[in-house]
């Protein structure tokens, strides 16, 4: 009889194709993210669970499975599983990173182009019926990138390779790290490490690309907002709660910096009673960093192969922790 696999969503054609042809599979349909009592009885029978960002994969689910081997999630994060308790249950853990690198850079720098030079804002403008006149001298201008201080808060895969977008439109790179990457690597990114401090007060444009953890919740506050300068524009498409959104709404109304590319958010996803959707200075995407067919294609088949090794009590290629 052929293993059991669950599926908190559907996968292409070709996965499932795949999938198919070794595993008894089932598929998840109706309300997303699954609900939790649907994930614990299903769980309790799977060998292998193929999940996706916001299924929660607690120590609670995780106690009601029986025959689970391996969790493989199609996500670049693995922060909505508790890795610690797969571990000590002896339960692989694959994940999909590098792939999307380069689409979720190419979006970082879409956001800020579009931010600083009010490409969404003057859409609005026009569907809006609100462009009434030619523009003068002073009017709807935007900032150039040309010499403007990026500082990259994450210098990583996404944050290098946002880097090499930044160097091509001649930018002053900075970065800060908890340490510092090789001088090689500073070097052929032309970019220099700077203080947290510093990045934050000098930046012309602050891209965030670190994980959410204890040390990164909230970090963008209104305390850190305050001594970003006035000019500044701030892009996230890590996750949504290291930055607090109450301040940052306050900011943006009050000037306090000047605008805002976002990715991602706190609670997902947000409708349009939202505070942000209101403000002209803020440019909003629906979580979509990674979404390029080239790049969900690529997503699809790490998680199957991650699964298949993990069955066969094997490390996935990008493994988490066991």
């Amino acid at each position: 009889m052929k293993n059991k696999v669950f599926l908190t969503r559907t996968l292409h054609d070709f996965a499932l194709k795949e999938l198919k042809k070794k595993y008894q599979i089932e598929i998840h349909t109706g309300k997303i993210p699954i609900p939790k009592t649907k994930l614990r009885s299903k769980i309790k029978e799977a060998d292998g669970l193929i999940c996706f960002p916001y299924d929660k994969i607690d120590k609670e689910v995780i106690d009601c499975a029986k025959n689970l081997k391996v969790i493989s999630t199609y996500s670049v994060g693995f922060d909505h599983i508790d890795t610690e308790y797969a571990k000590e249950k002896k339960i692989r853990v694959g994940y999909t990173p590098e792939v999307l690198t380069d689409a979720t850079a190419d979006l970082a720098f879409s956001l800020l182009l579009d931010v600083s030079r009010r490409v969404s804002e003057g859409d609005r403008i026009i569907r809006d019926g609100r462009w009434k006149e030619i523009f003068g001298a002073f009017d709807y201008v935007g900032v150039d990138l040309q010499e403007k201080i990026i500082g990259i808060l994450g210098l990583g895969r996404i944050g290098s390779t946002l880097a090499k977008r930044a160097k091509a439109f001649d930018m002053k790179i900075t970065y800060h790290n908890r340490n510092h990457v090789s001088k090689t690597r500073e070097k052929s990114l032309n970019a220099k490490y700077v203080s947290f401090e510093k990045l934050i007060t000098e930046s012309d444009f602050i891209s965030i690309h670190v994980p959410h953890t204890k040390e990164t919740d909230q970090l963008f506050n209104m305390k850190i907002l305050k001594k970003m300068k006035k000019t500044a524009f701030l892009i996230n498409t890590s996750r949504g709660k290291v930055i607090n959104e109450k301040d940052l709404v306050a900011a943006l109304k009050k000037k306090t910096i000047a605008g805002a590319g976002l990715d991602v958010f706190e609670t997902e996803p947000i409708n349009k009673k939202h505070p942000f959707v209101n403000l002209p200075n803020i440019v909003l995407a629906p979580h979509i960093g990674s979404s390029t067919k080239e790049t969900r294609i690529k997503m699809a088949e790490i998680t199957v192969e991650n699964l298949d090794l993990g069955m066969k009590g094997k490390k996935p290629i990008y493994s988490v922790g066991y």
